[in-house]
């Protein structure tokens, strides 16, 4: 023990514990080390806290993984018909056309046959020369008519019950659903329901969907075309 340190011991210290020089200075060194002991078990436990999480979330990572590749085959698919799985013809696609892919629309669209039945319209014939304005300034009241500016598929209408909604023109239609999950939009049945381009829901009518003076108008028309 240095005996400079000891020098600068006082006695009243180590009378206070009644102990020797060597013995007094023992238990000062030990009390050093319990003072600095609660610090470093401290940090120890941090230490080891840190490295466990490190670990934990390390090992947890590659079944995350396997969940992430795993689950879609839990999920079940949402499986839209599109409107390649039907034949709507040019006049409908050009309807189509008119509204935007990314925003929410239903359109109730006369069939090929039904623009043929009811409006006589011959892709053949009607989309030339002077024809073609004609043909396009009724396709665009039918697409007034015919058009909402929401979702309506066959599933929200429930069956055995009549809805209503305005088309793009103010005109009403009034919807229900048959036995065979078909819809009726003011007396119009529809040959194909649900068909999907991008946010836009299709349903392909047999009939075209009009109001009376319309309706009216376009066979006076055609009477005098014959």
């Amino acid at each position: 023990m240095n005996p400079n340190t000891l020098s600068r011991i006082s006695f009243g210290e180590k009378f206070k514990y009644g102990a020797s020089d060597e013995s007094w200075l023992s238990m000062r060194m030990t009390r050093g080390r319990f003072v600095k002991s609660p610090v470093a078990f401290v940090c120890g436990v941090v230490s080891v806290c840190c490295l466990l999480v490190v670990v934990i979330t390390v090992l947890k990572l590659p079944e995350a993984s396997v969940t992430n590749r795993m689950m879609p085959s839990f999920r079940p698919r949402e499986m839209r018909p599109t409107l390649g799985d039907a034949k709507i013809g040019i006049f409908g696609e050009m309807i189509i056309k008119m509204l935007p892919e990314d925003l929410a629309f239903t359109v109730f669209i006369p069939s090929e046959r039904a623009f043929e039945r009811d409006l006589r319209f011959n892709a053949s014939d009607s989309l030339k020369g002077d024809k073609f304005n004609n043909t396009h300034a009724i396709l665009t009241h039918i697409f007034g008519f015919s058009v909402v500016s929401r979702t309506i598929s066959s599933v929200f209408v429930p069956f055995g019950e009549e809805i209503s909604y305005d088309s793009l023109s103010g005109f009403s239609l009034y919807i229900s659903k048959d036995s065979d999950g078909m819809l009726i939009v003011n007396g119009v049945r529809s040959e194909h329901v649900d068909l999907w381009k991008g946010k836009i829901v299709v349903h392909i009518m047999d009939g075209v969907i009009m109001d009376a003076e319309f309706e009216e108008s376009v066979q006076t028309d055609d009477n005098e075309e014959d």
